[in-house]
Order: C-alpha cells, then sequence, then structure tokens
C-alpha cells in the first residue's frame, strides 16, 4: 500500500514538474519574444487613417473609423445588433477570441474549467467581439496609430478575413449575447490555444498592415511594450 501510494506521489510530482516547467518556458518565451521588435514596414508618407489599440487590460481590440470612404463597417456589422441600434457611433472595435470564454465568461469568477481546458488546448471554436464607441481617447490602455490608406486597406481585409460567412455572404451573427449596450458578437475563423491568442491576434493584424509589433506575443501587454517604449 505505501509502495503504491509512493509511486503516485512520485508521478504526480513528475507531472506537476513537467507542467510547472512548461508553464515556466511559455512565460520566459512571451516576455522575450514579445520585446523583439517587428519594425514598421510601411513607407507610405501619407497617413490619413487613425486607428487605435485598445486593451481592457486583459485583451486587444483593434479600433477604427466605423465609416469611411474605404468602407462602412456598418453595412455588415449592423448597428441593429447591438442593443443601442444607435447610429451616432463614431468607431468600431475590433477582437478576436474564444468562442467559450467570450460567450460564457463574462468575469473571471465565471471561468468554468472545461471552458479553459478547451480554449488552451485548440478544442473549441473562435468568435468576433465588435464594439462601437462614440469617440476614441488616447490613454494608458489606448494607442492611435497613424496609418495610410494602403495600410488600412490591408487592416481591412485581415478583419474580414477573421470573420465566417452566411450563403448570402454576410457576418454570422451570433444572437442573444453581449457585454453591453453596444456590442456583439460573430462567428470566427482559427482556433484560440497556447500559441494563438486574442493578443496575437490583434499583434498580427498589426504586422499584416506594415506597423510596428512583437515578434510574437500571447498577452497584451507585448503589443503596448512597443509602443510605450
Amino acid at each position: 500500500m505505501e509502495k503504491g501510494l509512493h509511486k503516485a506521489l512520485k508521478a504526480t510530482g513528475y507531472v506537476a514538474a513537467t507542467l510547472g516547467g512548461a508553464l515556466g518556458l511559455y512565460l520566459v518565451s512571451a516576455a522575450v519574444l514579445s520585446r523583439i521588435t517587428v519594425p514598421k514596414k510601411s513607407t507610405d508618407p501619407l497617413t490619413d487613417v487613425d486607428i487605435y489599440i485598445y486593451s481592457n487590460g486583459v485583451h486587444t481590440d483593434i479600433v477604427v473609423p466605423a465609416r469611411s470612404k474605404y468602407i462602412d463597417w456598418t453595412e455588415t456589422i449592423l448597428l441593429k445588433n447591438t442593443q443601442s441600434n444607435d447610429p451616432s457611433m463614431q468607431y468600431i472595435g475590433f477582437g478576436w477570441g474564444d468562442k467559450g470564454f467570450y460567450l460564457d465568461t463574462p468575469t473571471w469568477a465565471e471561468l468554468k474549467p472545461s471552458t479553459a481546458f478547451k480554449a488552451m488546448f485548440y478544442l473549441g471554436t473562435s468568435a468576433m467581439h465588435t464594439t462601437f464607441y462614440q469617440e476614441m481617447h488616447e490613454s494608458e490602455d489606448c494607442v492611435k496609430i497613424s496609418i495610410s490608406h494602403h495600410d488600412y486597406r490591408k487592416l481591412i481585409r485581415y478583419i474580414q478575413d477573421s470573420f465566417k460567412y452566411d450563403a448570402q455572404g454576410q457576418p454570422m451573427y451570433i444572437e442573444g449575447h453581449s457585454y453591453g449596450r453596444d456590442d456583439s458578437f460573430y462567428e470566427a475563423h482559427r482556433t484560440y490555444g497556447w500559441f494563438y491568442t486574442c493578443n496575437t491576434w490583434a499583434n498580427d493584424a498589426l504586422k499584416y498592415c506594415g506597423q510596428k509589433a512583437s515578434l510574437w506575443t500571447p498577452f497584451d501587454n507585448g503589443i503596448f511594450y512597443q509602443y510605450r517604449n
């Protein structure tokens, strides 16, 4: 009996050590790689579109004009899918993430182990979270970037390609879910996991449109490090 217990404890210790080592390696890699800068590639001197990088402390959104001569987002991300249905909104934020986290975990206190397990081990599905704003202001958690119309068109394509579309070519709205009066959810492509998080999506968005970004980051502070230093 004691021998069996000893073996079980020894095995548990090995598992705990392995998991602890893997987590430590992950955090060290995140810290190092997020500090490595992918420099701005765009050379267009005309920067005529202001976008924002906005974080709620955990999750990074890319915020862009709701309407411009390049695209009117309200034609596909419908205001009527928000509770306020407010036509005065001037900006729209886009975030990508695990669908289970988004829809079933409005606060950390409501996080279920099953939801976390599915998300971290690529077993869930994903969603786009869209939020309308009347105005945007730079702050500790919000950075403005001015980009060219060429770069903005690239960003538009990146965001559009993240959505899933129905047979009519419209983003697939997820009914009955929101965090407030001005946001809505849609089905999305890709799968969330250890190495591709909501913040990785936002960081890759910046890379895609030629802006400065981290080499890789799973956390929001990796993105903000590039624009605060």
